[in-house]
């Protein structure tokens, strides 16, 4: 067998109820490729190699006496550090919250624990979740594995890079404005942002409890799919959760796209690309023409004024949020924080049309998936830049991280729609691209189904990172 830590979860799924693969022999695989490869890339912040060695072992006794938790039985996974895990150090990144142990588990690790998943411990962010690069003062920077020296985006950059580096089969991340595609994108991964309601936040640091979602980062689209059906559901200690049935979404995963109207708003997402990202999009619309589908451009439904407006209520809740901290403990933020978060908060007027605005883009996007099945664009306007570098260009233009990595994705946070990232080809020096794909409020198996059917077509998601 080749190296375990090098299979899809649905492989090593198959291997482990076939006892051809124990949990143990995969999780000491991991363990193995994280001692070697992470103090290069520093996607781990914390290795729960003991606890992880222990979940294995488990798994592997409760495989022994016919139980059978599911496909993500004695799977290795990792979560993004904002997720509380019970006897374990969650510090979302920060000096602030550094050697916080909390009690209990977040609502979503304890519904991995339940489906019998190991824990391989902790993946890097940006401080508190606020940015797009994972390169943080506190933790040091995580590395993209397609080249080292550039950033593997944010701010869910660690379990982005884990995934590329096959240090986890699968890992969580969060997205608040981008942050679990955004990595997924720009390491050559698969990233999904569920439905607002659709997945629990409860247990998980926040940065804006109205636009946060938390998903999955995979190899695959059918990895995405089995995490996504762990960890979705009804929980009613998180007010947005909705009890919307949970379908089975590895039956929706079938390569036919026939039929399925896909529309391309150009207005807001094509103005100003790379030319080898525009490329490598055209190029992935082109393969869902020639699948069957039918591809059309259609209007956004928002300004990019809008965005800019509504995004300021996160700043307001992350203010509320961090008040306290702040308050107390001011210098152990870095400096960059402290200052958006103490920027002037906006007057009465200008904050009730930030809702205003976000109340329309929500119903300009859900109004044009009305008339298409899916929306598609790229996910981010370039391939990685290189660590430190801020602003960044874009066709001549200098452009900050936030703006560059983030301005494609966030519209479908303020929107509440499923989104996914899937790769989509690769620029002249190496670095991956990704393909956006959004869809109705639940009605993730259509873009499962889609994202699935270009994934058989292509090949990008199989190419592996020179390590």
């Amino acid at each position: 067998m080749t190296d375990p830590a090098s299979l899809t979860i649905a492989e090593a799924a198959r291997a482990i109820q076939r006892r051809e693969l124990s949990p143990t022999e995969l999780t000491r695989a991991c363990l193995e490729r994280i001692e070697r490869l992470n103090p290069r890339l520093n996607a781990f912040v914390l290795v729960t190699a003991e606890r992880a060695l222990a979940d294995a072992a488990r798994a592997e006794e409760e495989l022994r006496a016919g139980i059978y938790r599911g496909p993500i039985h004695g799977i290795p996974v990792g979560l993004k550090d904002l997720y509380d895990t019970a006897g374990i150090e969650t510090a979302a990144g920060s000096a602030v919250l550094r050697g916080r142990i909390p009690e209990r588990d977040a609502a979503v690790a304890a519904m991995l624990r339940e489906a019998g998943a190991v824990l391989l411990g902790k993946t890097n962010t940006h401080e508190f979740a606020w940015g797009t690069t994972t390169n943080n003062p506190h933790t040091g920077p995580t590395r993209n594995p397609w080249d080292p020296e550039r950033i593997p985006g944010g701010s869910s950059g660690g379990s982005g890079a884990a995934i590329a580096a096959r240090l986890a089969l699968g890992t969580l991340g969060t997205d608040t404005g981008g942050s679990i595609r955004i990595p997924a994108a720009l390491c050559g991964c698969v990233g999904l942002k569920p439905t607002f309601g659709r997945v629990s936040r409860a247990g998980i640091i926040p940065m804006s409890w109205q636009f946060d979602h938390a998903g999955p980062i995979a190899r695959t689209v059918e990895d995405a799919a089995m995490l996504l059906q762990a960890i979705a559901g009804y929980d009613p200690d998180d007010f947005a959760t909705v009890p919307v049935p949970v379908p089975d979404y590895r039956a929706a995963l079938v390569p036919d796209v026939r039929g399925l109207r896909i529309g391309v708003p150009r207005d807001q997402f094509f103005g100003l690309l790379d030319p080898e990202v525009l490329v490598a999009v055209e190029e992935a619309l082109e393969c869902f023409r020639t699948l069957g589908a039918t591809v059309e451009d259609v209007d956004s439904g928002f300004t990019r004024e809008q965005v800019i407006s509504a995004w300021r209520l996160v700043n307001v809740e992350g203010r509320l949020y961090h008040a306290p901290y702040l308050e107390q403990h001011p210098e152990a933020y870095s400096e960059e924080l402290r200052n958006i978060l103490l920027q002037p908060l906006p007057e009465p007027l200008d904050l009730a049309a930030a809702y205003l605005d976000s109340y329309r883009i929500k119903e300009g996007v859900r109004r044009v998936l009305q008339s298409v099945d899916l929306l598609a664009a790229p996910t981010t306007m370039r391939p990685a830049s290189r660590i430190g570098e801020d602003p960044v260009e874009v066709e001549g233009v200098q452009l900050s991280t936030g703006a560059a990595f983030a301005s494609l994705t966030m519209p479908f946070n303020l929107a509440g729609v499923p989104a996914i990232s899937i790769p989509c080809g690769f620029s002249s020096e190496g670095l991956p691209i990704g393909l956006q794909l959004a869809a109705r409020p639940f009605d993730e198996p259509t873009l499962l189904r889609a994202a699935f059917a270009y994934e058989c077509a292509t090949d990008w998601h199989r190419r592996e990172p020179p390590l």
